[in-house]
């Protein structure tokens, strides 16, 4: 009998680093977060989008769903080189994605409170895991819904310089999956989007950057993504939200076949209204995971 319970004891002993170290879901983007060197100027670009503010501390919160927000904040002193300050993911248990990322030696930069943490990626990006359901959207923002531009943030994409160390975080460590690659050429990746393991979002790799890009060139590549189903209805939400000039109705069909507006805050950071769906055949190579839709399951 003894024997069999330091048997059962020591299966337990092996069974439980296996369990500690399980992965939670991460099921999408949760917002993105930009500096602002004038934050009067950057609410009033933002509410041209249709996306009602809530202010939290000294940040401004612009609710694209109840579960995805874009958020603004003061730019620092001195201030960072780029403008895109934070990308959150939302996970079903920001508990255990703690164990888990000390586990496998990733350290918590800011601690687990009111459902968020902060961790670090290899190339200094801030990622902030949020819990889902913390975060609801407030009166003002559901009874603005009818303004908003777009009600899903799809993607985010920042310059990443070293693909294989950033692979090594996002993909062997989170379970980043493939969705798509291409670039300028057919022959040249410019572009590397990897898809949360537990839903469509996905972060985009932005390869190839100058050694110092113009503000103007990095906010193109360190930006965030509305999806809608039909660029049209963008473009009718921005004229009712008296968005005017060019930027608010030039569309192009992008690399990837999916038509695209791009829009620039204050602060040159790109906002790119993207279809769920491809309109043409992308480049480079095919899509390897499902389309984003305007509902999902965070």
């Amino acid at each position: 009998m003894k024997a069999t319970l330091r048997f059962v004891a020591a299966l337990c002993l092996i069974c439980v680093p296996a369990v500690a170290q399980q992965r939670p879901a991460i099921t999408g983007i949760a917002f993105a977060r930009m500096y602002a060197q004038d934050m009067s100027a950057s609410d009033a670009f933002y509410q041209t989008l249709g996306l009602e503010p809530e202010t939290v501390g000294t940040a401004k919160r612009y609710a694209v769903s109840d579960a995805q927000w874009a958020e603004v904040v003061p730019l620092p002193s001195p201030a960072p080189e780029g403008r895109l300050a934070a990308v959150g993911l939302t996970t079903r248990d920001a508990a255990g994605m703690v164990r888990y990322l000390k586990a496998k030696g990733v350290a918590i930069d800011e601690p687990l409170r009111n459902g968020e943490f902060a961790v670090h990626d290899p190339e200094g990006h801030k990622i902030i895991f949020v819990q889902t359901g913390t975060h609801k959207m407030s009166v003002a923002q559901k009874a603005a819904w009818d303004r908003a531009s777009s009600h899903r943030i799809i993607h985010a994409g920042f310059i990443v310089h070293d693909r294989a160390v950033e692979d090594r975080f996002y993909r062997e460590i989170l379970g980043f999956t493939p969705y798509w690659f291409g670039g300028r050429t057919d022959d040249k990746p410019d572009w590397v989007s990897l898809q949360v393991p537990d839903g469509r979002d996905w972060l985009e790799y932005m390869l190839n950057s100058p050694p110092d890009p113009t503000p103007k060139a990095r906010g193109v590549m360190d930006h965030f993504s509305l999806g809608i189903a039909h660029m049209d209805d963008a473009i009718a939400a921005l004229a009712r939200n008296h968005c005017v000039g060019p930027n608010c109705t030039k569309t192009q069909l992008g690399r990837d076949g999916k038509m695209q507006l791009n829009m620039y805050d204050p602060d040159l950071t790109r906002i790119e209204y993207m279809e769920f769906e491809p309109a043409g055949k992308p480049c480079c190579s095919q899509f390897t995971g499902k389309s984003p839709s305007e509902i999902e399951d965070k």
